[in-house]
């Protein structure tokens, strides 16, 4: 079977142009296939400008939401760099307090006479203040690091500071069971030692003052003697310290403790006469260690 050959189209529109006031009229022949062509050619064209024209209308939507997504890191960039330095700031002023307190525990240490062998805060308190390095802004990193740090300084301090607690305690108890306050206001009338030219040894020392003068203890203890001693000290008082550390108070006008009583360092104890072996009111003040009188003034 033959195939139909299909013929070219050779049809023509013809488009006439008549002028107003008779002017010649113009006619142009148009062929089918010209205005096949043009109407795909202003179809295409069409639809590239429609293209064209949301490309353009996306591109600018997508710049201008670009650009405020920008301005939004921006402005979140800006506010977690002031958020930074000020935790910064706050850093620094928390690793001043620290180095405040290690100048601090290092005065206790020195006025309390404890140190553990290694210096809390080397060079610290001294007259030069050079000071140099890089410039070098905040971030992130480095105020993590510099708050590990810290937080690292403070464990170290806090478990210093319970040691340095705990050894002020022990001190502080030692203290109070050593005799180290004067038993008395007054003069020293006659020291310990040799006295009268070398004809009596003192045992002790003599505070003289107006009869009623309070005497006190010396440090913390138990009442061991409270009242009359044939033996030349008159009313008299003896305190045991522990650790083999006693005192005794002579001559007293009047005893206000007694035997087996607990006393406190500054507590008032009797108050200053003249029984006894006595030439005037006065107390006679003795430390013994071990049962031997020493001299008392090592202990004032």
């Amino acid at each position: 079977m033959d195939k139909q050959v299909q013929k070219p189209d050779h049809r023509e529109y013809t488009i006439k142009i008549i002028p107003h006031q008779g002017e010649t009229v113009r006619s142009i022949r148009l062929p089918i296939r010209m205005i096949k062509y043009g109407i795909v050619s202003i179809t295409v064209g069409i639809v590239l400008f429609i293209g064209a024209f949301g490309y353009s209308t996306y591109s600018l939507h997508l710049a201008g939401s670009e650009q405020a997504e920008i301005t939004e890191l921006r402005q979140v960039n800006s506010i977690q760099q002031s958020q930074i330095l000020q935790l910064a700031k706050k850093a620094s002023t928390l690793q001043d307090d620290i180095d405040k307190l290690n100048q601090m525990e290092a005065e206790i240490r020195r006025i309390s006479s404890i140190n553990d062998g290694t210096d809390s805060n080397p060079g610290a308190g001294g007259t030069h203040d050079g000071q140099g390095g890089p410039l070098i802004q905040p971030n992130i990193q480095n105020l993590s690091d510099t708050l590990d740090a810290i937080e690292k300084n403070i464990a170290i301090r806090k478990q210093s500071l319970e040691d340095l607690k705990e050894k002020i305690s022990v001190q502080q108890e030692v203290i109070a069971v050593t005799p180290s306050i004067w038993p008395a206001t007054g003069d020293v009338s006659s020291p310990y030692g040799l006295r009268w030219g070398g004809t009596d040894f003192h045992p002790g020392i003599d505070i003289a003052n107006d009869a009623g003068t309070p005497i006190v203890a010396t440090a913390d203890g138990i009442v061991t003697a409270a009242g009359w001693n044939s033996g030349g000290y008159g009313n008299m008082v003896d305190i045991d310290h522990g650790n083999g550390l006693m005192t005794r108070y002579g001559h007293a006008q009047r005893v206000v403790v007694t035997t087996g009583q607990q006393v406190k360092r500054g507590q008032v104890i009797a108050y200053m006469g003249s029984t006894g072996f006595s030439t005037g009111p006065h107390v006679h003040y003795e430390v013994r260690v071990n049962g031997k009188p020493v001299n008392p003034s090592s202990y004032l």
